[in-house]
């Protein structure tokens, strides 16, 4: 039953969302790591996350498990890196990645006020080859313990949160990015959830 106070919350969360920043999810083999992903995206105002898996099988996320985060994320699927990567790069998102190597910058050193994407592959094998060579480039997540890795639910929820402070050190929450019309559609949308 939508009430004016459920539809003021509505609003109110629509209009912090971050349509600008995504994050893509490449192979990710544990339901539960894809679960407090999505739980971390809605919470910093992503809108919608990309599920790219060419060797996994797709996940089967528990709504319990995501605490209901899959009804405020949209999800694209995808089967190819290319494919992936050029819809993002057509709808202007710079595309990085997190993988362990040499050549790379710090996450701190990333501007992700700008329409950003960012990779977050297999707990095991890391971010693919492939998706490394499309990628616009590399960041580190700077560690300074014994081990080099962190879990990939984590690594994301790190990084969406730095991107989450340089967007409001800037001011992007203060003002809705969705225009009236693509506010009012996923107004309704929502109020049917």
């Amino acid at each position: 039953m939508r009430t004016e106070r459920r539809e003021a919350k509505l609003r109110s969360v629509l209009e912090l969302r971050q349509p600008d920043l995504t994050v893509v999810l490449e192979n990710i083999h544990d339901p539960h790591n894809v679960s407090a992903i999505l739980r971390t995206c809605d919470a910093v105002g992503v809108s919608s996350v990309a599920l790219l898996y060419t060797v996994e099988s797709f996940p089967k996320i528990g709504k319990k498990s995501s605490a209901s985060a899959l009804k405020w994320i949209e999800r694209e699927k995808f089967t190819s890196v290319e494919e992936c990567f050029n819809t993002l790069r057509t709808q202007g998102f710079a595309i990085f990645a997190t993988h362990l190597a040499e050549q790379g910058q710090s996450l701190f050193g990333l501007n992700l006020t700008k329409k950003t994407a960012l990779v977050f592959g297999n707990e095991h094998r890391g971010v693919s080859e492939e998706a490394m060579k499309y990628a616009d480039g590399n960041f580190l997540i700077p560690q300074f313990g014994m081990l080099q890795s962190l879990n990939v639910s984590v690594a994301c929820a790190v990084s969406l949160y730095e991107a989450c402070r340089q967007r409001l050190a800037s001011d992007q929450y203060n003002a809705p990015k969705y225009s009236p019309e693509e506010m009012k559609l996923r107004l309704e949308q929502w109020g049917n959830k």
